[in-house]
């Protein structure tokens, strides 16, 4: 039997020629990204099991984002025993306030290849599967292991088939599509899962796109979200990632806990209302409902073209 994406990646950084889901695995971690957030919490975890000195300093990356600039005195002080361990550390890859949202960093700066595994310190890391990589978020204390040791211990998730298919309506996003995905499968519903987006739709959407779909992988409970590379996925990392990678392909006849398929080609615009993101309506259904405050942005949808869209309405 073969197996999926997932299963070839985590065989790889274990070290291993296959491996199954269910199994737990020793694996050696390519990137290690911390935002500011937990950056201070994760290098504390690692001083507590005796290491001074993360185990490679061109693999972790430290990015303040998530307070930029700094809005309180704690929030400040954060920043600077960051900087302070960046420059301590010796980092090779710091970014400080300013310097953009950690994800969009990641994926722009080339430290996300395909094949690879990435671990982050932020729910959100999963988003990183758009590029093939098996990419997962983790708690602080799992990190200090990883900076200690390079090494994260994982259970090999069940895949699971998200297949788009349809051609999107006008004025029907990503976030749309993925909204409809998380509002059928609901917010528990894939848990510890690799959900894997395929399709027509997906195949049609920019690295952009199909990012917005991985980065809400985990709002249904994922360990990752996962686009297989394709031509798009070569061309945006023309230029931007160094060094050899594995375009990673699913097998055929690799077992899949559930294959999942969604009409979008009559899509409306989605809308997740209060108070479960797997809440969602069709705008329609909400018409006429007052607005308070609208925010542009975000690590799921603050790139160029999705500004782009909003400054279309706004005009």
């Amino acid at each position: 039997m073969g197996m999926t994406i997932a299963e070839k990646i985590l065989a790889r950084a274990s070290g291993r020629d296959e491996v199954r889901a269910g199994e737990i695995v020793k694996a050696g971690v390519d990137v290690a990204m911390m935002p500011d957030l937990t950056a201070v919490l994760s290098f504390n975890a690692m001083r507590e099991v005796g290491r001074e000195q993360v185990w490679d300093r061109e693999r972790v990356v430290l990015i303040l984002d998530h307070v930029s600039p700094a809005s309180t005195l704690q929030s400040a002080a954060i920043h600077r025993e960051a900087r302070r361990i960046a420059e301590e550390q010796r980092l090779k890859h710091f970014y400080d306030v300013n310097a953009g949202v950690c994800h969009q960093i990641l994926a722009e700066k080339g430290y996300v290849r395909p094949g690879t595994l990435v671990v982050g310190a932020d729910s959100h890391t999963c988003a990183h599967g758009a590029l093939g990589a098996f990419a997962t978020g983790v708690g602080s204390t799992d990190m200090g292991a990883v900076l200690a040791t390079g090494r994260i211990w994982l259970r090999v998730p069940e895949a699971v088939q998200a297949v788009v298919e349809g051609d999107l309506p006008p004025l029907v996003a990503p976030k749309d599509v993925i909204l409809r995905v998380i509002g059928e499968i609901g917010a528990e519903g894939a848990t510890y899962d690799a959900v894997e987006f395929r399709g027509g739709a997906v195949e049609e959407m920019s690295v952009s796109g199909r990012m917005t779909l991985c980065n809400m992988a985990v709002e249904m409970g994922a360990k990752t979200g996962m686009v297989e590379p394709d031509e798009k996925t070569l061309a945006f990392l023309r230029g931007r990632a160094e060094g050899p990678f594995d375009a990673v392909r699913g097998d055929a006849d690799a077992a899949y806990k559930a294959v999942r398929r969604f009409d979008v080609g009559d899509l409306e615009p989605q809308v997740a209302c209060p108070d479960r993101v797997d809440n969602v309506r069709p705008v329609g259904e909400v018409e006429g409902t007052p607005i308070d405050q609208v925010f542009i942005g975000s690590c799921t949808n603050g790139r160029l073209e999705d500004l782009e869209a909003a400054a279309a309405v706004l005009r």
